[in-house]
């Protein structure tokens, strides 16, 4: 474990545990370089095979990127898919790495804002987004501080499948709830001083408030800029993000300046605006370690994603609620 700023109060828990044989072991200790040479090598072929998704992230990247040349676009679009595959392969050495092992595999910079943001009594908002390893990133932040932290997620709806995910993201301490109702929750974890993680780079249209993203129209979730008014919570970003080498750095960014003006709705629009910048900025630094493959602009652009709005016009038709 790296850390850029001496000096701290907080120490990794866990003992070191005895030296393990068999493939759960071998997995465990696979070096970063050889999952991320694995991860590349699948994202390849993942790429060619998922005509889908790899017409969203073009799509994606040339909206967001009008300057880029065809060729930059797919050469970032591959490492997207190498990216994405690289990630689930440490999410599943994740599952069977122990506490100390976490901690030194991954770095961190910025430690200092941590511990600043800490200092505050009224909470912590740790905001992040679908960049590098987002998974590992909030696990590692929970394991080195030996604290929980609360972690809001969207239910999968397989359910075997969610609780097998559920198990992972909670086994360090964290504390996973489901989005629906999960307001309440948040906000009373805040007043009692505790740490709340969130991924704000997606949001449900029905839910979001309009912001700027890449200079374009999307929404963006307002629960991180809503609960930072009202608990008087610092907003501090918070980011994992690979290096050139495999290994992963967790970057603690500076705690955002919430805007307070006393006009709520106004007061939310523009904290989450501020937040969306952090998350702009992140992604412009690591292009080919964002989730471009989610439909980011579809409520303002569904242009963008034919194959959708086909699937939704065809839907929609079944049911008798199609409108031309």
């Amino acid at each position: 474990m790296t850390v850029d700023s001496g000096n701290y109060n907080f120490q990794p828990g866990g003992q070191e545990p005895e030296p393990g044989v068999g493939p759960r072991a071998f997995f465990a200790a696979m070096s970063s370089r050889r999952i991320a040479g694995l991860g590349r090598l699948l994202g390849r072929c993942v790429y060619i095979l998922d005509g889908p998704h790899r017409h969203i992230v073009r799509h994606n990247l040339a909206f967001a990127y009008p300057e880029w040349s065809p060729r930059k676009v797919e050469k970032i679009s591959r490492g997207v898919f190498q990216n994405v595959c690289t990630t689930f392969l440490e999410i599943c050495q994740l599952s069977v790495m122990s506490r100390p092992e976490l901690l030194r595999r991954v770095e961190m910079v910025g430690g200092a804002n941590l511990k600043t943001a800490l200092e505050n009594r009224k909470g912590l908002i740790i905001v992040s987004a679908h960049l590098g390893n987002w998974e590992m990133g909030l696990q590692w932040v929970c394991c080195f501080l030996e604290a929980p932290i609360l972690g809001v997620a969207k239910k999968i709806r397989l359910k075997a499948l969610n609780r097998r995910v559920h198990s992972l993201r909670t086994r360090f301490g964290i504390k996973i709830i489901y989005k629906k109702g999960a307001l309440p929750e948040m906000r009373a974890a805040l007043r009692r001083g505790e740490m709340l993680g969130l991924l704000v780079d997606q949001s449900r249209r029905s839910e979001g408030v309009e912001v700027t993203f890449f200079g374009r129209r999307v929404t963006a979730t307002p629960a991180a800029a809503f609960l930072a008014i009202r608990c008087q919570s610092p907003v501090l970003p918070v980011f994992c993000v690979r290096r050139p080498g495999g290994g992963l750095t967790i970057e603690v960014k500076t705690p955002l300046e919430m805007k307070y003006t006393g006009n709520l709705h106004a007061d939310v629009q523009n904290n989450t605006q501020l937040i969306t910048d952090v998350v702009e900025q992140q992604v412009r630094r690591y292009p080919e370690q964002w989730l471009w493959a989610h439909k980011r602009w579809k409520k303002f652009y569904p242009h963008l994603y034919p194959e959708y709005m086909a699937r939704r016009r065809r839907r929609h038709m079944r049911k008798g609620r199609y409108r031309p």
